[in-house]
């Protein structure tokens, strides 16, 4: 007697057929990966995170402290005695509250079936318990070194993060639902996405984040029309095309971070910063800075300032036929543009009539999680890198490191879609930016990381540049810094001490969202909030206690700031008539070099 249908026959046919061509491929893809990381024996570090020493310690002390083990554990068995018992009620029909829920705005477990089928709902619960009971029991340790438990603490996030059931096929009610409903065959694309993205990473898996075919810088990103008027070893300057007849006299030059490309501030017309900002009458010009090959692998922190802020400001003062310019720097433009400006006061040069910053660092004694990548071990292991690498630091080991920051939204997000679901990550225009990072000198980068967040030595005044010992309270230039109440690059705590380093007048203000959308955030979306304080006083929750909320975008209050320093309107320049030649049309073609 036949007990299946000829249909369910088929699919279980195609099911079984999809498997076996899927354990195929991912043996093979599995074999390539392990040839070529055999190849890299360095890959094959067993504490690639460094974070055995710190984990010794913080273990050591949780053992000298007996009795807080046992109550942990206790803890822990009590919780798990409640699960059990109200799963068991929960099978008999009951209608019982779970024991612990995910936290809010976990897309983790945003399937119905975590909750609403019994035995994926126990596996959820489970995972919650144990990655709390994990995650607190490092966070209550005490008499540890500070940094080495805040080590231990990332790497538990990690570790937890990692062990999720949703990152897991068979305990994924989602991609086990695809599975069945494609007869095996989401599975096969899953595996033929691993494949692709292990060739694209060379041996070390690359997981795409978006559609890269879908987008081309010039054509669908970076669009604003312009001129590169400007062009050195360090960087293109970009002039871009008036959209009134009128501009404001004080032209308006963008330093954008050398560690992504500058089209995040000109994504699409609709968020474009460098459009919206012509359109209120300023000249802008931006710096869009060499991805740098090993020729430059010793240009240094100075030679940036010196050949990048000082000659950019040359340049768009003689371009313009003015004597000052407004500077603004983004994260760590922005932090190169503050040692200029300490530079500058120190020698006495004033042709920056006003700066801002956005998402900027000059303070790194709280520089978020980040300061846990500038240890002795992490620079041993970024120089050998570089020096592989014929003395730069590559595009994706920077990336990995903020991805790292953001593992759930920037990592298994994509593994779950990209493997497990086996489908093609959409087409996103801030994804293919984030992906679109750029190299680094070995000596600029060492140097940062050294002196910025390993000494901090700008915020205590022991950074000397061209000579000059550097002191933040000697500027007296007009500042307004924008911070972002969720930056975990930049954290709002950390840029509001640095805010306080400046000596002259300065607004802080800061933004609702994260280091990318809190900046971008262009008033037609109506997204997010901002808060303002005319007060600066001596903490963070100080300032938010007496500060007012604003719905919408930051920049408006910026503009207003900014017009007041700008001078009278004057008609508007054409980047093809000023002092220097046009060298080639916007975007230019440092931005179009890939890592």
């Amino acid at each position: 007697m036949n007990l299946f249908t000829s249909d369910q026959r088929h699919l279980m046919e195609k099911l079984s057929a999809n498997l076996a061509r899927a354990a195929v491929s991912a043996q093979g893809a599995i074999a390539e990966q392990a040839l070529r990381q055999a190849e890299r024996p360095a890959a094959l570090s067993p504490d690639p995170f460094h974070v055995a020493p710190a984990l010794n310690e913080v273990m050591g002390r949780l053992a000298a402290q007996p009795d807080r083990l046992v109550r942990a554990q206790a803890d822990l068995f009590s919780r798990y005695m409640d699960l059990w018992q109200t799963s068991a009620r929960r099978m008999h029909g009951e209608q019982v509250a779970p024991v612990i829920t995910p936290a809010k705005g976990d897309k983790r477990f945003a399937d119905p079936d975590w909750a609403e089928n019994p035995v994926f709902d126990v596996i959820k619960q489970s995972y919650l318990l144990t990655s709390d009971w994990l995650n607190s029991l490092v966070a209550e340790v005490d008499d540890v070194d500070p940094m080495a438990k805040r080590r231990v603490e990332f790497f538990m996030k990690m570790l937890t993060d990692a062990f999720s059931p949703s990152n897991f096929l068979m305990s994924n009610p989602a991609a086990l639902r695809e599975i069945l409903a494609t007869g095996g065959e989401s599975l096969v694309r899953g595996v033929e996405n691993f494949a692709h993205d292990l060739s694209r990473g060379d041996g070390a898996l690359a997981i795409s984040q978006t559609d890269f075919e879908k987008f081309e810088i010039g054509r669908n990103v970076a669009t604003a029309p312009g001129k590169v008027v400007f062009r050195n070893e360090l960087f293109e300057l970009l002039q871009f095309e008036p959209t009134t007849e009128t501009v404001h006299e004080v032209p308006l030059l963008i330093f954008p971070p050398w560690i992504n490309k500058f089209y995040i501030l000109d994504l699409r017309p609709e968020n474009s910063m460098i459009r919206w900002l012509t359109a209120q009458g300023f000249t802008v010009f931006v710096t869009s800075w060499v991805n740098p090959d090993a020729q430059l692998a010793d240009k240094t922190f100075e030679d940036y300032m010196v050949d990048g802020v000082y000659t950019a400001v040359e340049a768009v003062t003689k371009q313009c036929g003015v004597e000052t310019v407004n500077a603004v720097g983004y994260c760590i433009g922005g932090t190169l543009l503050s040692v200029t400006l300490a530079h500058m006061a120190a020698i006495g040069d004033k042709r920056v009539a006003s700066a801002t910053f956005f998402a900027t660092q000059q303070d790194f004694s709280e520089a978020g999680d980040l300061l846990l990548f500038a240890n002795d071990d992490w620079l041993k292991d970024l120089e050998q890198k570089m020096d592989a690498a014929g003395g730069v630091l590559s595009g994706k080991t920077m990336a990995d490191t903020f991805n790292m920051l953001r593992a759930n939204d920037l990592i298994w997000s994509f593994f779950v879609n990209n493997y497990l679901m086996g489908r093609e990550p959409k087409p996103f225009d801030l994804l293919f930016w984030n992906s679109d990072q750029t190299r680094m000198p070995k000596a600029l980068h060492l140097y940062y990381l050294k002196k910025f967040y390993g000494e901090n030595a700008l915020a205590r005044g022991e950074l000397t540049l061209g000579g000059v010992r550097l002191d933040p309270g000697a500027v007296q230039t007009p500042v307004y810094i924008q911070s972002s109440k969720e930056d975990h690059i930049a954290p709002a705590r950390s840029v509001y001490k640095g805010a306080r380093l400046f000596g002259g007048p300065v607004t802080f203000t800061m933004a609702g969202s994260g280091h990318i959308a809190g900046v971008i955030n262009a008033p037609a979306a109506r997204k997010y909030q901002h808060w303002t304080n005319q007060a600066l006083p001596e903490s963070v929750e100080d300032w938010q206690a007496g500060a007012v909320e604003h719905p919408g975008s930051w920049w408006p209050h910026w503009v207003e700031w900014l017009k007041v320093r700008s001078g009278n309107h004057i008609p508007a320049r054409d980047p093809a008539k000023g002092r220097f030649d046009v060298v080639d049309d916007a975007p230019g073609t440092y931005v179009k070099v890939k890592s």
